[in-house]
């Protein structure tokens, strides 16, 4: 019986997998081209599937090399005389499962490799009168050395010597993992692991250049899900509404390939196969509380980068836009590990799911770093009988506030506001409800909140106030919304930083042409 695979690679027999064999085309058309290129991609994000899926795609026409630098000890990249025997020994174990002849095969195993010159000359002769493909995964396991980049530069030099016709070489490279390998260099530099000779380049040129861009879209569409759910329901027979579960595993994921297995994993074996929109949003709350590497990775890298944590907290707290230019090396850098991506030029989180794990840590930062906490006490009042009370949410806030933080500095609350309030409502839905961000409506005087608890969802507004006539532009910008989410009743709560102000605040509940909204100012 197959199963949904999220911890490693899937196999088509035993997992129930996308269809990705539009993206294999795709991939197979830059190796029928003789490209050398590079797949790089964030943690968890099917590159060694599609590797896999890749080497099927190619088998009846080339001789496929696909290997692995993964478990290659730092001593096999300290010199060539180690790097040249271990590098032609994982070749030739990949060729045994290739239905390459015996001969050949053995014929890459030659105990006299120990530099790249004569590496150079026997890939020539091994390359002459075949069609080679070499693959190589987890490529950035272990580059911080010298030894690595003599060997792209090797091959860089081959490729360009066959474009003149005076070599022989591999007919196409790809090169898989994490980091950008045409960055390499600039990475190694500055972890200083790496220090140009006197006779080298001292400029951040690539070794690999060659490469042509990646430009395949690796993540899942709505209508790719669909094709794995169709698999499983003719297995099940569960009678899902396949489209709209598709449409809603990506609103949550994107369609980033780790987060939308796992869904589909929780649901089917933890939810009682409930393949329904419900299903899903309990699926993403188990998500978001769960410990798994790829969520590490993305904390890790927030707690060794402060400019990375920085611009997040601007982007997703501030609603500050930034341009996506891959030039700015924190742009490059969040890109590299799937954090954010391009949405019509302005850099935003990826998924909604990173959103709400990065909100979340924004959130208990917060919390370990100040000693103005909500009051636990509450909860009990705002949730009873499974039933939420968002208006003595709000209310029971605003009085908090207007207690602990009115004494603050003025810029602190207009930066940190918001944060404060998603501190305060985390602990009332936590592990019973769900929130998000309308990344639509995010910015500097605007974010527009929903939360789903139980069979309820609530929509509210936080707004900075701008003067009266941007506040009623806040209720008709709300009832707006509501239209747009079909409901009747809507929150905004207002930030009035003007210090002539009131410290109290005030609430009550106002309609408008039939909907009403509970409008409170802080």
């Amino acid at each position: 019986m197959r199963k949904f695979n999220v911890t490693g690679l899937c196999i088509p027999e035993e997992d129930y997998m996308v269809d990705i064999s539009g993206k294999i085309e795709q991939i197979k058309n830059l190796v029928d081209g003789r490209n050398y290129f590079t797949i790089n991609r964030a943690r968890q994000y099917g590159k060694t599937t599609t590797l896999f899926l890749l080497e099927k795609a190619l088998h009846d026409i080339y001789t496929v090399a696909s290997i692995s630098f993964e478990g290659l000890g730092e001593e096999t990249f300290e010199s060539q005389e180690k790097f040249c025997p271990a590098f032609l020994e994982r070749i030739c174990g990949a060729l045994e499962f290739s239905g390459t002849d015996e001969e050949y095969r053995e014929k890459w195993l030659d105990g006299t490799i120990t530099d790249f010159k004569k590496l150079n000359r026997h890939i020539k002769k091994l390359c002459e009168n075949k069609k080679v493909v070499l693959i190589i995964d987890e490529v950035d396991k272990t580059s911080n050395n010298r030894v690595f980049l003599q060997f792209l530069g090797m091959l860089r030099e081959k490729f360009l010597a066959r474009k003149t016709g005076k070599d022989y070489t591999f007919h196409s490279v790809i090169l898989a993992g994490v980091y950008d390998i045409k960055n390499i260099k600039l990475k190694m530099m500055s972890e200083g692991s790496y220090t140009p000779t006197a006779t080298e380049d001292k400029t951040y040129n690539s070794p690999w250049n060659i490469a042509v861009d990646f430009k395949v879209d690796m993540s899942f569409a709505p209508v790719e899900i669909a094709t794995m759910l169709d698999e499983y329901e003719k297995d099940h027979n569960t009678g899902m509404e396949i489209t709209e579960i598709s449409e809603k595993i990506y609103f949550h994921t994107n369609g980033y390939p780790f987060l939308v297995s796992r869904i589909c994993q929780h649901i089917d074996e933890e939810l009682e196969k409930n393949w329904t929109t419900q299903g899903v949003q309990k699926a993403v709350n188990i998500i978001i509380d769960e410990e798994n590497t790829l969520f590490d990775d993305i904390y890790k890298n927030l707690s060794n980068n402060k400019k990375l944590y920085q611009m997040l907290y601007n982007i997703l707290i501030a609603g500050t836009s930034y341009n996506f230019k891959i030039g700015n090396p924190i742009i490059s850098m969040a890109n590299m590990f799937g954090i954010i991506k391009n949405k019509d030029g302005i850099a935003v989180v990826s998924n909604q799911i990173f959103e709400i794990i990065i909100y979340d840590y924004f959130i208990s930062i917060d919390q370990t770093n100040t000693k103005d906490k909500a009051i636990n006490g509450v909860i009990s009042d705002v949730v009873k009988n499974k039933k939420f009370d968002m208006e003595l949410c709000l209310r029971k806030f605003a009085d908090h506030y207007a207690e602990i933080f009115t004494k603050k500095d003025i810029k602190f609350l207009e930066r940190h506001g918001r944060l404060l309030f998603l501190s305060y409502l985390r602990p009332f839905i936590n592990g019973k409800g769900f929130y998000h961000i309308e990344s639509e409506t995010r910015n500097q005087h605007r974010m527009d909140i929903v939360v789903d608890y139980e069979n309820e969802q609530f929509i509210i507004e936080l707004k900075v106030w701008r003067g009266e006539k941007y506040n009623q532009e806040a209720h008709e910008q709300l009832l707006d919304y509501m239209a747009a989410k079909k409901a009747d009743t809507g929150y905004l709560m207002t930030f009035d930083f003007r210090k002539e102000t009131n410290s109290q605040p005030k609430a009550e509940w106002v309609e408008f042409d039939g909907k009403r909204i509970f409008d409170v100012i802080i």
